[in-house]
Formats: C-alpha cells, sequence, structure tokens
C-alpha cells in the first residue's frame, strides 16, 4: 500500500495542477466557446475547421462576432501589457469566409413523441429551441413580434447587425424543424394556461422589451429606449422625430440611441445626456462611445433631467438639466445627488429615456411569481420555475443574462434542465453554475511578451461622414493579411510545461492532473507498471510546473511499492539484469579500499563509471590529490548503490549503500571527494561526512594538475558543455568545470538548457534499461540542445549517452589529464563489450593498489 505522504501528494497534484485548466477566454465566454482552438485552426489556415469548432457552440458565429459584449476579451492574457485578441473580430470572420449551410450539422436524437413549447424568440430562447430539437423533441416557439431574433432584431441597430446575417443564421433552426409561431402573443393570442396544458414543458424567455420612462409627462415626443429601438427596426421609414434629440443615458444602449437617432431622415442634432462626469466614468463600452463621437453626437456629462417642458399641445420644447454631484451613496449604491441651482436648459424636439428595460410578465402574472425587478423566480442552477416544475426560465426573464452570449447559455441550461426533467432525471446532479456562465479559471501562465505583437489590429470602418447617411453596417470586418496578423497574436494560453518538457509523460498522459487521477481512482496496482520506472528523476517537471508540484517523489516511491509487493524482486524484466551488475559492483572481487595513515582526511570515491571507462583516469586524478593532500588522502573503489535505488530496489540500496558508508567510517576519513554527481549525491544524502567534487577542491583548494593549465589555448575546438541532472542545484559544480575549461584555455558555449535547467541526457531513473525506446528518444533530443559538434561532461553516464547520441563526447578528465584536443572528429570512446567493461574495473583496482 502507498505511504499516506504519497497519496497526499497525488491529491495535492490533482487539486492544483493546471494542465487541464480553460484559457481565460475560454472560461469566461458563458458557452465555454473553445477560443484557442479555432484561432489556431485559422492561423494553420484551417478555416472550414474552425468554423466547425464555433459552431459546436454558437449557432450564430456571424451575429455573435458582430454583437457580442466579448468578456472573453477582458480576460484575455495579452490585456495584461498589450491590447487583448480581437475574439469577436476573429470569429466574424472566419462566419464571414467560411461559414457554409453545407457545414450545418443536421443530426438530431430519434423523436420523443413530446412537445416543447418556447416563449421568446430571442438569443435565450431559440438556443433552448435548438438544444430541445437536437434531443428529439418537438419545439414551437411562440414570438410577439413578426421577426425573429428578440432584442437582436429589434434592439440592436442595423449598421451593427445587418438584418440579412442574423435571418440566414437563425433559419438554420426552421431547418432543423422547429415550428414558429409569429405575432402570437401570450395572454392575447393564446392563453399561457393552454400552452402549459397542450405541451410536456415550457421555456419562458421573453426578453425585457418593456422599457423605462423617466417622466410622468405624456408626450409623443417623449420615449423609451426599447420603444424607439424597435420602432426604428420594424419601419424606419414610419418612424418621424423632430430636429433636436436628446438621448438620457450613459450605457450602450443610449449610444444605440442616439447613433440610430443621428441616422433619421430630418434630424440635425442629437444629444447625449449623462450622469456620469467623463467619457471615462461611461459605463457605455469605449468602442460604442468613440463611434458616436466621431458621428457627431454631442456629449454633456455629469448632469441629469431636472424638468421637462411641453408647450400648450403637449409638445416638447426643451429640458431643464441639473448638475450631478455624485452617483452612489456611502453604501456604495446607486442613489445619485444633485445641485438643483446649476442648470442647463436645453431646446430639444424629442426625448429618449434609456434607463433601463424590463419584461413584460403580464401574460403569466396569476402563474409564475415575479421577482421585484420582474424577472420571474427559478432555481438559479436548473432554472425550473419555483411555481410549476415543467416550466423553466430563459434569458433575461431569469434574471440572470445582460448580454447576448449569456443569454443564450442560460438558453442551453434551461433546455438541460428540461430534458432531465422529462427523462425522470435529477436535475443537479453532475452540474455547476460554470457550465453554462462565466467563472474564473485557475491557469495562471507567463508570457514571454517578446513574442507578443504590440497591438491589435482594427477593424476598418466606414468613414464617419458616410455612415450617418444610411444603416450600411459600420464595421467592414478583417481582410484575410490581418486576420492572419491578429491570430498570430494568440498565445495559445495553457499550462501543461511538464508535458512540453517531459517526453516520458508525453508518452502516458495528457497532463499530471488525469495520471494521478487514474492512480487514485483505480489504484496504483491496476496501472502500468512502466510509468513509474520510465521516470528519469530529473525533476524538470518541478522546475517547469508553476505551482512546483513534485512529481518525481510519486514515481520513485512506486517504483518501491511495486518491488515491495513482488517480494522484493525486480518487476520489470529489462532491470534484472541491473540489479546483477550492481551486484558485481559490490563485490569483494572488484571492490578495494586504500590508505597510507590511519584516518585520513580524504577519501577519494571515484564511482563505477569512470572505472569502467578508463582507468587511467581513475590513476591520474588520484595521483593529484596525493601529489597535494599526500598521504592525507585515501581511495575507496566501491559502488555507493546509486542504480539500485533507481530501479526500485530500495531495501537492496540501503544494504549496499550501508557497506560503502561503513567503509568510509573504518577507514576514518571526514570529508568523501567524488567525480561522479550520482556519488555526490548519494553520499550527501546518506552520509554525515562532507561531501565535495573533485572539481570544487581544486577551485577551492588544491588546484588543476600543473600539467593541464593553458594546454587547450591553441586547440581550434569549441565544446558545448552537458551539466548532470543529478547536481542541477549544485552551482558550484556548474561553474567550476567552466573555470577548469578557462584555466586550461579550451573554448566552449553554452548548450540549450544548461545549469539548473539542464535536462537529463536519458539514464535518469535507469530509463535507459527499463525503456530503450524513450532513452533513444530523450538522449536524441538532448544531442540537439548541443550547438557544437564536441561536448563535455562531467558525468560518465552522460558521457556515455551522448556518445550514443552521435557526439564527440569527452569527459572533463579526457582533458585534465589527455594531450591537448585538437580533433573533433567523432572517435568512440566507449568499452566495447561487458567483458571490457569489467576488465577495466579490475585493472582500476589493480592501479590503486600498487
Amino acid at each position: 500500500m502507498l505511504k499516506t505522504e504519497i497519496i497526499d501528494n497525488m491529491k495535492k497534484i490533482v487539486s492544483e495542477c493546471m494542465g487541464e485548466e480553460t484559457p481565460a477566454c475560454v472560461a469566461t465566454c458563458p458557452m465555454h466557446t473553445d477560443v484557442k482552438e479555432y484561432i489556431r485552426l485559422l492561423r494553420e489556415g484551417k478555416g472550414e475547421e474552425a468554423l466547425l469548432t464555433v459552431r459546436e457552440k454558437l449557432f450564430l458565429p456571424g451575429t455573435l462576432g458582430r454583437i457580442c459584449a466579448h468578456p472573453c476579451e477582458g480576460k484575455c492574457k495579452i490585456a495584461e501589457i498589450h491590447s487583448p485578441m480581437s475574439i469577436a473580430g476573429l470569429k466574424r470572420y472566419i462566419a464571414d469566409h467560411y461559414d457554409n449551410e453545407k457545414l450545418w450539422s443536421m443530426e438530431k436524437a430519434p423523436a420523443t413523441g413530446k412537445k416543447i413549447a418556447v416563449i421568446g424568440a430571442g438569443p435565450s430562447g431559440m438556443q433552448s429551441a435548438l438544444d430541445m430539437i437536437r434531443k428529439g423533441y418537438e419545439v414551437t416557439v411562440f414570438e410577439k413580434l413578426p421577426v425573429k431574433g428578440g432584442m437582436m432584431a429589434v434592439g440592436i441597430p442595423e449598421y451593427r447587425l445587418p438584418r440579412d446575417i442574423l435571418s440566414w443564421e437563425i433559419s438554420y433552426l426552421e431547418k432543423l424543424g422547429v415550428n414558429f409561431q409569429m405575432n402570437c402573443e401570450i395572454g392575447k393570442d393564446i392563453e399561457f394556461d393552454e400552452i402549459l396544458s397542450k405541451f410536456d414543458g415550457v421555456v419562458v424567455a421573453v426578453g425585457k422589451h418593456k422599457g423605462r420612462n423617466g417622466s410622468n409627462i405624456s408626450s409623443p415626443d417623449i420615449t423609451n429606449a426599447s420603444d424607439f429601438l424597435r420602432a426604428v427596426a420594424l419601419d424606419k421609414t414610419s418612424v418621424s422625430i423632430g430636429k433636436k434629440v436628446l438621448v438620457v443615458g450613459g450605457g450602450d444602449v443610449a449610444m444605440d440611441c442616439a447613433r440610430v437617432a443621428r441616422r433619421l431622415n430630418g434630424v440635425e442634432e442629437v444629444y447625449s445626456l449623462a450622469l456620469e462626469k467623463s467619457f471615462d466614468e461611461m459605463t457605455a463600452s469605449k468602442h460604442e462611445v468613440k463611434g458616436a463621437f466621431e458621428e457627431g453626437i454631442t456629449f454633456i456629462h455629469g448632469y441629469g433631467v431636472k424638468d421637462i417642458i411641453v408647450n400648450s399641445e403637449n409638445r416638447l420644447e426643451k429640458i431643464i438639466a441639473k448638475q450631478c454631484l455624485s452617483l452612489f451613496n456611502e453604501n456604495g449604491m446607486f442613489s445619485p445627488s444633485f445641485d438643483e441651482t446649476s442648470l442647463k436648459t436645453i431646446e430639444i424636439d424629442t426625448i429618449i429615456f434609456a434607463i433601463g428595460q424590463e419584461v413584460d410578465g403580464r401574460f403569466a402574472k396569476d402563474i409564475l411569481t415575479q421577482r421585484r425587478n420582474s424577472t420571474f423566480e427559478c432555481d438559479k442552477l436548473t432554472l425550473q420555475s419555483i411555481n410549476n416544475p415543467k416550466v423553466f426560465i430563459a434569458g433575461d426573464a431569469s434574471g440572470e443574462s445582460v448580454i447576448v452570449i449569456q443569454a443564450m447559455a442560460t438558453g442551453r441550461r434551461a433546455a438541460e434542465s428540461l430534458d432531465r426533467f422529462l427523462k425522470g432525471e435529477d436535475l443537479s446532479a453532475g452540474r455547476e453554475l460554470k457550465d453554462t456562465s462565466s467563472y474564473d479559471t485557475k491557469l495562471k501562465r507567463d508570457v514571454n511578451w517578446e513574442e507578443v505583437f504590440e497591438r491589435r489590429v482594427d477593424i476598418p470602418e466606414l468613414d464617419p461622414q458616410e455612415r450617418i447617411k444610411s444603416f450600411k453596417e459600420v464595421s467592414l470586418g478583417y481582410t484575410p493579411e490581418q486576420a492572419q496578423y491578429e491570430a498570430d497574436r494568440c498565445r495559445q494560453c495553457e499550462c501543461r510545461l511538464c508535458m512540453k518538457e517531459c517526453m516520458m509523460l508525453k508518452n502516458f498522459t495528457s497532463c499530471p492532473k488525469e495520471l494521478f487521477r487514474d492512480y487514485l481512482e483505480k489504484g496504483y496496482e491496476h496501472m502500468d507498471k512502466m510509468i513509474a520506472f520510465s521516470c528519469n528523476e530529473c525533476s524538470q517537471c518541478t522546475i517547469k510546473c508553476p505551482k512546483d508540484l513534485d512529481l518525481r517523489s510519486n514515481f520513485t516511491e512506486l517504483k518501491n511499492q511495486y518491488i515491495r509487493d513482488n517480494n522484493n524482486q525486480q518487476v520489470i524484466e529489462n532491470l534484472v539484469d541491473s540489479d546483477r551488475i550492481q551486484r558485481m559492483e559490490c563485490s569483494p572481487k572488484y571492490c578495494t579500499s586504500v590508505q597510507e595513515k590511519k584516518s585520513p582526511k580524504y577519501v577519494f570515491v571515484p564511482g563505477c563509471t569512470i572505472p569502467a571507462y578508463k582507468p587511467e583516469l581513475v590513476e591520474k586524478v588520484y595521483a593529484h590529490l596525493k601529489e597535494v593532500l599526500g598521504d592525507d588522502v585515501s581511495a575507496m573503489l566501491r559502488c555507493c548503490g546509486k542504480v539500485t535505488k533507481m530501479i526500485g530496489e530500495e531495501d537492496k540500496f540501503v544494504l549496499r549503500n550501508k557497506l560503502a558508508n561503513d567503509e568510509i567510517e573504518s577507514m576514518g576519513a571526514e570529508v568523501i571527494v567524488t567525480i561522479c554527481p550520482s556519488c555526490f549525491k548519494t553520499f550527501s544524502d546518506t552520509s554525515d561526512k562532507k561531501v565535495i567534487s573533485y572539481w570544487d577542491l581544486m577551485r577551492e583548494k588544491i588546484g588543476l594538475p600543473k600539467e593541464a593549465i593553458g594546454k587547450g589555448k591553441n586547440s581550434p575546438v569549441k565544446f558545448n558543455v552537458h551539466d548532470s541532472c543529478v547536481t542541477r542545484d549544485v552551482i558550484s559544480h556548474h561553474e567550476n568545470i567552466r573555470w577548469i575549461l578557462k584555466e586550461m584555455g579550451y573554448q566552449f558555449e553554452e548548450m540549450h538548457n544548461v545549469g539548473k535547467n539542464t535536462r537529463c541526457c536519458g539514464v535518469g531513473g535507469m530509463v535507459c534499461s527499463s525503456n530503450p525506446e524513450l532513452y533513444k528518444e530523450i538522449y536524441t533530443r538532448r544531442a540537439n540542445d548541443c550547438t557544437q559538434d564536441s561536448v563535455i561532461s562531467y558525468c560518465g553516464s552522460c558521457r556515455g549517452t551522448l556518445e550514443a547520441a552521435g557526439k564527440d563526447s569527452l569527459h572533463i578528465l579526457d582533458l585534465l589529464f589527455g594531450d591537448t584536443y585538437n580533433e573533433s572528429t567523432f572517435e568512440k570512446r566507449s568499452y566495447k563489450s561487458e567483458d571490457e567493461m569489467w576488465a577495466n574495473r579490475l585493472a582500476t583496482k589493480e592501479l590503486l593498489e600498487k
């Protein structure tokens, strides 16, 4: 059974890993459109695939590309320093250039025989209708207006949303078989009770079409935004207003009213009266304010209506405005205060109040309960009415939606709930509000700002002097070149930095969260053992992880547990031979200790790989140590047991490592001198002695062998230096190897991924034996990090691996004790057979004992 701390660490990874977290753009979109994916596809030239990705969630891509409030852009990572991605602009580009009826999915589930009524053909109602007909229900939409689309058709001006685009996209629902009953007012043309009796389920999705008037005066020259915009949308030629128009309000609807009025025949002046003291304080989007300003709208900031003056014929003459001192009270509530003595008089012919809208729920007043804000009471998660279980509320009527995309999301949520209700399923099980609303993602990532283009491409628009002459679309959309530029700005936000680095993880999972969730749910004993035995134990995953999550400890302990479960016998066939070799390396035949006096201060431990590689290098290091330290240095040829530990045989490691430490103790040495990074790390962890590398000892105390100084100054060869991942955190090793090269006069330059960020050569975790195919992938990648043909290592295993990868690979000792290196051509230096390896070990033993 796995240790409690390992189980807890797995749970921590599952809880905190950001590998499955969505980008902010996707999380913020209430419909969770895969922005990252469709932008990726677009910039790769896959326009139709991008369109299909958008349509997986949105049936109105062209419409939303034009009028969506795009909350996603406010959360775009690039917005932290530059202008955010033009997400809506790219969506529109994809729709305008690639949408085609042939790409519209006509798939529907088998018919259920049940009928659904949807009241309201706005965005939420149509989304519910679409989802329900796809689920196999017969759907009828009842709409009071003569046009489909709700506020998109009668609230959003045509210059922002061409009606042919909207109508064409809505036709998808008709093609699927949705039945629309137009000009059908509930409570007048058909009673709500009748709908309840004829249909198996009902979605109430009426919008806020009831405008608020800011005056009790009844005059034909005073109207509200909802009535005004609807009248213009249905028949602009029949709308007649005066020459001077005043719009009251500082939001987007007010800007729509002002800009629409500016386009009507006979209008000469349009004023915008807002309580806010400046453009920056206005709640309207900056783009809409800018558009209104360019079109000649006159802004009067910091004033509200005090009096409306009409003549004897009840026609509007002027208003008296009073200065607004503040918008909010001490509790932060909206409660404007005014200076009743600071006044302005504005002569006008028409006043349009754009100060809010309400749901007209009179059709259901005896059946559904309305809140004070005019919306219907319903469960927040399921949107089920509190009065009638077969009724579900969507869009503005639910009290939730403010923008079109959120209205659509509530329509989807209502449809999901109604489907479950009709199937007799739990309405809440496995659901969260964030499924169909914006939420804050846990994904945090850094961006290389040098790779980000400075600002986004502004979408071209009609000249202001031309656009006020008609209702032609103002925004012209991106050109292909502009869309490509903008798409290229996307950083494709995700974490998975460990996945990009670790080749082993990529072979077994999509991210650590998924992997360790599987371990916890399935049990480690049911997982592929090769996963744990393929870990290099290099810790690059943790280095790359923004949360420093520790994966290595889990894999190390998993290996140990698999061995324990198998009666301390190896479970990976390829590693059985590694244990045999370790057993031999720890046997008396290949081990020895030499000392010239009792309790010498230093003991030189050459490890296993260099004695097997070149016995003479061990001899020369020992000779150098004795030359400087005299009889205060001794030597021990014995394995530290690191390989045994790497292959999961913990109990055997403890015994083999104890043999080494006991031998050092018996020699009386105080300081262990290593040339092997694994020995350095192992003895640092298991011995109470001071452990120092030969490289650090030279820099700190004994210097280089005299014959090594300056020997490389005439060499034409330039080296890379590969740092061992075992001692990635031992900075002195990195620095002193380079110091040695400088002292010898050799040229070198840094390869990619060095020092603390070095990559494993592939031997780590004995992956070279357990998973040879992965080992080859890893060492090939490491070789590709090189910028030179010749590479210096200070780990014997690393040297051999880089040679296997095709590099001219030398150990630092080759340079210290060899002739001046003048050839950069490949020379194979490794022993040719296992017999030669053991012969070299015996030769090393003999050289130390002579």
